[in-house]
């Protein structure tokens, strides 16, 4: 397929940038679809291998699926892992909402992670189509020391051309993803075989984590933390059905996840000027 070889080339093009122009980097490492698709691209990037350290920012509540797929994972492809404790609920803003207050957790983890290790560039999944926020982003979007993104400030991006120096103070996001899509993604891999995490494949659900479903089919279309995410109901049991009901379907990929459906908007715009992912 032509659209993703122009989508791979790029991608490429902007890990090997980051790499070439920003010291001491990380990539972010949630075990999901757009996570392992960047993992993929790193090690076709860089001949096999991802020459950087691999950040899992670890709340202790992603299903049990998560935990396994990250094990066997991180030892066949050889990365180095970084699993860092996040902060505990308390330590958040009490004014966010539930699930928001979760996702803060990892805001604070990735900040103590990036001052213990002095990463300059951090390297995540997003991409636009995900969500109105996010889709104000950079290719390499600039954090001031405090980890806050400011939409305000963010710099000019044409034709490929990158702004990747800034004062020390100011640390680096780079989004290699931004670009694609959530069907973008499941072609790709499909077109190269990625491993993903069973949990994006219908099957049947009676109960999850308290909620009733009475033997629905149902899938994960966005993975997050236990309590703060549930499966849709789809047909799709396999990579082909996924592919079908996305170009199909108007429901959301954030639907399963509070923080991207119930809870205020205006939350995750908080959380993403605080520096969340």
């Amino acid at each position: 397929m032509h659209h993703l070889k122009k989508l791979e080339s790029e991608s490429i093009y902007i890990l090997r940038e980051a790499v070439n122009r920003i010291p001491n980097i990380a990539m972010l490492w949630s075990f999901g679809k757009d996570s392992n698709l960047m993992i993929y691209l790193a090690r076709k990037a860089f001949f096999g291998r991802v020459p950087f350290p691999l950040v899992h920012c670890d709340t202790e509540l992603e299903m049990p699926e998560v935990y396994a797929f990250r094990d066997k994972y991180a030892k066949e492809w050889g990365v180095d892992l970084i699993s860092w404790k996040c902060p505990p609920l308390e330590a958040t803003d009490p004014s966010l909402p539930p699930a928001a207050r979760v996702a803060a957790r990892k805001t604070l983890g990735l900040k103590e992670i990036q001052d213990k290790k002095g990463f300059k560039g951090i390297i995540a999944g997003i991409r636009r189509d995900e969500e109105g926020t996010r889709a104000k982003e950079r290719v390499f979007s600039p954090r001031g020391e405090a980890g806050n993104w400011d939409v305000k400030e963010q710099p000019p991006e044409f034709w490929g051309q990158y702004k990747t120096s800034f004062p020390d103070e100011v640390s680096l996001r780079i989004h290699p993803l931004l670009h694609w899509t959530e069907l973008n993604v499941w072609e790709y891999i499909k077109q190269e075989n990625i491993p993903i995490v069973p949990l994006y494949y219908a099957k049947e659900y009676h109960e999850f984590e308290g909620r009733e479903f009475g033997g629905k089919k149902m899938r994960f279309r966005s993975l997050g933390e236990r309590g703060i995410t549930w499966p849709l109901e789809s047909d799709a049991d396999d990579i082909d059905k996924i592919i079908l009901e996305l170009k199909t379907t108007k429901i959301s990929e954030r639907s399963g996840r509070p923080m991207g459906a119930d809870e205020d908007e205006s939350s995750f715009e908080r959380l993403r000027a605080a520096g969340y992912m």
